[in-house]
């Protein structure tokens, strides 16, 4: 059954036309992957995120996995090229650098935009030197962008042309801790965040670190991880947050410290949350003694959300999990997408729709 905020089948004649650019990274791989199993749109073009990018080579030759799926090849991005498409919509899986020049140049052409990088996330244009290392030179595309979050900005994002994709450990603390916060629950003291990401959060470019025999739990970016101003402006109070390094390939755990108002029950931030996503198909919050894991939500578009309160210290401890790949970037642009083309919300993305289902409901 179509949940009765995902929008309405559109026909086959009107299959939005996608193009993802940044195909030869993870994200982008994954959205690829989305796609070809979507069944409501027409993949049409692949691009990798290098402009200067070597041969073309088949999407099926980079990531083996999708043998058969696609003869579709990744060529180098270029405007022209990505036009030549005539794409109704493209997913930027792109660096920040990128994405900032091409957001407003495909803007200008009538293109939908969504953006997986951070070029803009942040609302404040004077914050990218400081924590993305470049100026802002697109400050009107700026404002008139969307937060991508899904779950907590639905009717923005069904009428929004570029669309800023959450990062991913934001999305892990944003989805749990936002409703808790403009419920005035807490005492307004910082929250503290820990969260552990596989080593695909890196991206695909070669390291040390994230190589097999290296990988290992550790911190890192600690007190300068760019993705905290992001936390601090959507969740709506201060965050201080610590990531990890961990010894595993996809997958996101938070751990999240806030201490409550007086008064203020374990009940009470139950409700808060169930008020937000009981009717939600990717956000579950799970029953007391129950604890989130990496392999509960690997590979799919789930967060999964749990709590605890110790009542003497009036303390609080969320902890969610997700996907970094998935609810954390390629997922969850495919959710905006879907929002944005009067899609149900859940096709290319929940296990359970048959073929047979889609097929039935785009016929």
């Amino acid at each position: 059954m179509i949940h009765p905020r995902q929008g309405h089948p559109i026909s086959r004649a009107a299959k939005p036309r996608v193009v993802v650019v940044g195909a030869a990274g993870y994200a982008g791989a994954e959205a690829v992957g989305i796609l070809l199993r979507h069944g409501g749109v027409a993949l049409v073009g692949l691009f990798g995120s290098n402009r200067h990018a070597e041969r073309a080579q088949r999407f099926d030759e980079l990531f083996p996995r999708y043998r058969g799926w696609t003869d579709l090849a990744v060529r180098a991005a270029t405007v022209e090229g990505i036009l030549d498409a005539a794409p109704d919509a493209v997913l930027l899986a792109t660096p920040h650098e990128a994405s900032h020049d091409l957001a407003p140049t495909l803007r200008a052409k009538g293109i939908v935009v969504l953006d997986l990088s951070a070029a803009f996330r942040l609302r404040d244009p004077g914050a990218y030197p400081a924590h993305y290392g470049f100026a802002h030179g697109h400050t009107d595309a700026l404002a008139g962008a969307v937060y991508g979050l899904a779950e907590l900005n639905r009717e923005a994002i069904a009428q929004a042309d570029l669309i800023a994709v959450p990062g991913c450990y934001p999305t892990s603390v944003i989805l749990a801790m936002s409703p808790i916060v403009r419920a005035g629950l807490l005492d307004g003291t910082p929250i503290i965040v820990d969260s552990t990401s596989g080593a695909s959060g890196a991206g695909r470019t070669p390291a040390l670190k994230s190589m097999l025999c290296e990988v290992s739990q550790q911190p890192y970016g600690v007190f300068s991880h760019r993705h905290e101003p992001e936390m601090i402006q959507e969740v709506g109070c201060d965050v201080v947050f610590t990531p990890h390094l961990g010894p595993y390939d996809r997958g996101i755990l938070s751990t999240i410290h806030a201490q409550l108002r007086d008064g203020v029950s374990e009940q009470a931030v139950r409700s808060v949350l169930a008020q937000q996503y009981d009717h939600e198909p990717f956000v579950r919050v799970l029953d007391a003694g129950q604890w989130p894991t990496v392999a509960a939500v690997e590979g799919t578009n789930q967060c999964d959300i749990a709590l605890a309160v110790d009542d003497r210290r009036r303390h609080l401890i969320v902890s969610t999990a997700i996907d970094n790949l998935v609810k954390g970037a390629a997922g969850q642009a495919v959710q905006c997408l879907n929002i944005r083309f009067g899609l149900p919300e859940s096709w290319g993305l929940a296990r359970h729709l048959s073929e047979g289902a889609r097929e039935a409901a785009l016929s």
